[in-house]
């Protein structure tokens, strides 16, 4: 039966009186056969469901305090432990490492084609673990595979999430799962080791072993077809208990050169300037992520527009990456002097003394005071070793 995923949760919504459970997943048995050429009876479908009362269609679940139109809420701040946003199918493109890619085409087919999977003895759940450095995308990967889905993503805001009353998080996290499995979307849960930290730490509390314990039971009890994404800067850090639970794991690496010379011309877009030396500028970028490179692309694209040019400056380009490579090691480059010495260490062929005059626009010679400054240091430093 290639509908028996819908079948069983409309089913499964009127076994538990849950009204807006059974007309969501009724909607998208209808999507499903309109798209696959039956549109007879996804006419008779939706005619059915306009004919459902109003009642039915927003019913609650008032035991466990959830209902579609309103998200679940913190029982101690009362703040909604769940954003709700509607990604754009392939709004943004995504740019991954081909084998990374792959992965993910992998995760998405099985998603799709699920019901076929179960009937030959082959399904996962479709449960998805992204772990790799900050500023990687792993946030915009789950947006991305939303919209690629078509389906709403359901943000878990850990913030609110874990509470300080005894035992509230746990029942948080129920109210959350309850919530997903309501309509057909993904459930994402952002910064996940801070749910899922090992146990066994001398240090930890017994409420923090108790909501890993409560983590894993809801995923247990989460329908395979219910799509789940987990994302952590630090998966050292989680439960040897939770990896098992994740059939998909996507590590989302540092862009190598040939990702990163596709993420500055990419990123450039119309204000790429014809002569830009893309290799050089990948191989500066060494070491960066996508978010530094983006960042670094839309204030040298601000840049251009303040100035009325249609193409960036390259060599403010330069600039501007060089300086955010800077303060990314937590350098302090507080006057242009401290801007200039650092520019011309960090790429003294690309900085040459006429570029670093016009870029700031004072003399060569100004420059090459700053410049003898900067060799002197050097060789006093070499002295004092």
């Amino acid at each position: 039966m290639d509908y028996l995923s819908e079948v069983l949760k409309i089913l499964e919504g009127a076994l538990k009186a849950n009204g807006s459970m059974a007309v969501n997943y009724a909607g998208l048995l209808a999507d499903k056969l309109e798209r696959d050429g039956e549109r007879q009876q996804a006419r008779l479908l939706r005619e059915h469901l306009a004919r459902a009362p109003k009642a039915l269609a927003h019913a609650q679940d008032a035991s466990r305090g959830i209902s579609l139109g309103q998200p679940p809420v913190d029982g101690e701040s009362r703040l909604n432990t769940i954003d709700i946003s509607h990604p754009q199918p392939d709004r943004e493109a995504l740019y991954l490492p081909s084998a990374i890619k792959a992965r993910l085409e992998e995760f998405i087919l099985s998603v799709q084609h699920h019901d076929q999977l179960a009937q030959a003895g082959a399904s996962l759940p479709a449960r998805l673990l992204v772990y790799g450095p900050p500023g990687t995308g792993k946030t915009f990967l789950a947006r991305w595979i939303a919209g690629r889905l078509g389906l709403p993503l359901l943000t878990v805001r850990c913030d609110t999430l874990v509470s300080s009353m005894l035992g509230q998080t746990s029942r948080n996290l129920r109210r959350v799962f309850d919530y997903a499995q309501q309509s057909p979307s993904v459930l994402f849960l952002d910064e996940f080791d801070a749910l899922a930290g090992a146990r066994g730490n001398e240090r930890d509390v017994g409420e923090l072993q108790r909501v890993v314990i409560a983590l894993l039971q809801n995923m247990d009890a989460l329908p395979d077809n219910c799509i789940l994404i987990a994302a952590t800067n630090h998966e050292q850090l989680l439960d040897p208990a939770i990896w098992r639970r994740f059939g998909f794991r996507l590590p989302m690496p540092l862009p190598d050169l040939a990702l990163r010379k596709t993420l500055w011309e990419k990123m450039l877009g119309d204000y790429l300037p014809t002569k830009l030396d893309l290799d050089e500028l990948a191989s500066l970028s060494a070491g960066t992520t996508g978010a530094l490179i983006q960042q670094v692309c839309l204030d040298s694209k601000r840049d251009a527009v303040f100035k009325g040019h249609r193409v960036i400056d390259e060599n403010n380009l330069f600039r501007r990456l060089g300086l955010t490579l800077a303060i990314a090691e937590g350098k302090r480059l507080a006057t242009v002097e401290d801007e200039i010495k650092w520019l011309r260490l960090w790429s003294p062929k690309r900085f040459s003394l006429r570029v670093l005059a016009s870029l700031y626009n004072i003399s060569t010679r100004q420059v090459t005071t700053v410049v003898k400054e900067t060799e002197s240091d050097a060789s006093q430093g070499r002295k004092s070793e």
